[in-house]
């Protein structure tokens, strides 16, 4: 999952809560051919409806009550008095209805007096929820969902006197897309008599009498607007899924700087779950790559619009939260499940989980993602040298006929402290400068690229050349040779301490990082050449390894040897930087 993270291409995040706040209210209810303007913000019920600036009377038998009522009805939320506030149960949409229908007085004694006596639920496919209730006049059914599913299945109107007037399906549309347009949320409220029998189903949801449109705003987080530039900057694109009307998901993407294909007018295209369905493998494939927004999407769509990208070469980051989403979230490179909102099964399918449901973590992860493969290619550039210029200096003894610069057992000294003292230590380095401005790494791409093994090969042989070197020299002045061998392992974990600093970034030279950003690796080299002072000097070390104590001259050659390598490192990448 890390290493996906860094090689993301494509992030496919919703909207709602991800992307937005998803703390819906209600700005606006359009009766006939009337607006009127909902006052007040969030979940408390402070607030008014107005028209042209003045509340409105809401009688028994007004319109708008009824059309707030019908919202407020066809619902399974609930307001939630707590000594902090008001807290939700339920969906922070139909959260937003009940608190309007507040704002009119409609309480929840006012909406007792109609009982549920049965309901369709809300189901994706289908975009619409229908409630059954007793009334005065027998029963009445409330509907509430998207204007494409319900609009169609409406006969006729309530005007804003009362009065029943012939729909005009292309004038409703029309009052739809103004209302998106301006980035709200727009759900169908409607109604019929109650069928015979006292139960309801999908047939009977025929026939309706349209009661209006409400218009809520959810907004967008502003972190999330500086995750998606955060993601642009970094060559990631984000895409926008949500089940959202297509004109009110475009409006909230060009708010938070999607970018994509767009209309003749200049707006973000969006393509609808319809339109894709009548898409081509091939049509489906460039429109997954050209277009930021897809709308009123089913969640199957979801893996065909992750296939589409995957075929193009994309590694793609997809989001979900319910239990149809499963099957996009394992097809995806990674896929990013919600915490709080999302199902079970929706978690379990994906690779990673967001705590908060916020997209501005998954830019995080990305981000984090990048770092934490840095450091493991870093550790990796650090230690190859030492296994290639151990082996180097061995056969370099074999070659010449010499004795073995070095024993087995101080070879599993070198390996065992310093891979714990000193490697570890990257660990912890912090994310270089400049991580989100690099395009994603290519999935194909080795885990070390021809520079780095040349590095690796470079200071493999320079280390070789200054161990063994030492040990001859050592061995041509006298010296016991325990000393001889102590001088080979001190010149090799000092040359490792040294280049150590020069792995802390593979790209930038080490003022840049900053010498003290990272704590952990002056302990450890601390550390490590705290220990190899006793490892040189200590008798029962001295016993047990086969090492004796050495004069403080061999220590300045080794230490000399250690700053000749990290200069070359430090140039390689100064002069890699020019090319």
């Amino acid at each position: 999952a890390v290493e996906t993270l860094g090689s993301t291409t494509v992030i496919c995040s919703d909207k709602t809560g991800t992307l937005t706040e998803n703390q819906m209210t209600v700005t606006a209810l359009v009766v006939g051919a009337t607006r009127f303007d909902v006052t007040g913000i969030g979940y408390a019920a402070v607030g008014a409806i107005v028209h042209d600036g003045a509340p409105v009377d809401l009688i028994g038998g007004s319109p708008v009550r009824e059309a707030l009522l019908a919202g407020a009805l066809c619902n399974d939320a609930r307001l939630v008095e707590t000594p902090a506030g008001v807290s939700i149960e339920g969906d922070p949409t139909e959260a937003a209805l009940l608190v309007a229908a507040r704002k009119a007085g409609l309480d929840d004694a006012a909406l007792a007096s109609q009982p549920r006596l049965d309901v369709v639920p809300f189901e994706s496919q289908h975009m619409y929820m229908a409630s059954l209730h007793r009334s005065d006049d027998g029963g009445v059914v409330y509907v509430k969902g998207s204007s494409e599913a319900l609009l169609q299945r409406c006969v006729e109107r309530i005007a804003e006197d009362g009065t029943r007037r012939a729909i005009d399906v292309a004038t409703a549309r029309a009052t739809v897309e103004d209302l998106a347009a301006s980035g709200l949320r727009v759900l169908c409220l409607a109604r019929r008599s109650a069928p015979t029998g006292g139960r309801i189903s999908h047939d009977d949801l025929r026939d309706l009498t349209l009661l209006g449109f409400v218009g809520m705003i959810d907004p967008p987080r502003p972190e999330a607007g500086r995750a998606v530039v955060a993601c642009r900057r970094a060559g990631i694109q984000v895409k926008m899924i949500t089940g959202d009307h297509a004109v009110t998901a475009a409006a909230i993407a060009d708010a938070l700087g999607l970018d994509g294909a767009r209309t003749p007018d200049g707006r973000l295209r969006a393509v609808t779950g319809q339109e894709l369905a009548r898409l081509s493998i091939e049509e489906l494939a460039r429109t997954a790559v050209d277009v930021a927004v897809f709308a009123r999407v089913a969640p199957e769509q979801k893996l065909r619009i992750v296939e589409a990208l995957q075929r193009a070469g994309h590694i793609v980051a997809m989001t979900g939260d319910g239990v149809n989403d499963a099957p996009a979230l394992k097809k995806a490179d990674i896929g990013v499940a919600m915490g709080k909102a999302g199902t079970d099964v929706a978690r379990s399918a994906a690779a990673m989980v967001l705590t908060d449901d916020n997209f501005a973590t998954i830019q995080a992860a990305v981000e984090e993602g990048r770092g934490v493969y840095d450091n493991l290619v870093k550790f990796i550039t650090w230690t190859l040298p030492t296994n290639g210029g151990e082996a180097l200096v061995l056969l370099a003894a074999i070659v010449v006929g010499a004795q073995l610069p070095v024993l087995p057992v101080q070879l599993l000294w070198i390996n065992l402290t310093t891979t714990v003292v000193l490697g570890i230590t990257l660990v912890f380095e912090p994310k270089e400068p400049g991580l989100m401005d690099r395009p994603p790494r290519r999935v194909s791409a080795p885990l070390l690229d021809r520079t780095l093994l040349v590095r690796v090969l470079v200071v493999s042989a320079l280390m070789a050349t200054a161990a063994f070197g030492f040990f001859e020299l050592a061995q041509s002045q006298g010296l016991a040779i325990e000393q001889c061998r102590t001088i080979t392992v001190n010149t090799i974990v000092v040359i490792e301490v040294a280049y150590l600093f020069g792995c802390r970034s593979l790209r930038h030279p080490l003022w840049r990082i900053g010498l003290f950003t990272n704590k952990w690796v002056w302990l450890g080299a601390t550390a490590m050449l705290a220990t190899q002072l006793a490892f040189t000097y200590a008798p029962i070390m001295n016993r047990l390894f086969h090492t004796a104590p050495l004069p403080l001259l061999w220590w300045v050659y080794a230490t000399l040897a250690g700053a000749a390598i990290l200069a070359v490192t430090e140039l390689k990448k100064a002069l890699g930087r020019r090319a």
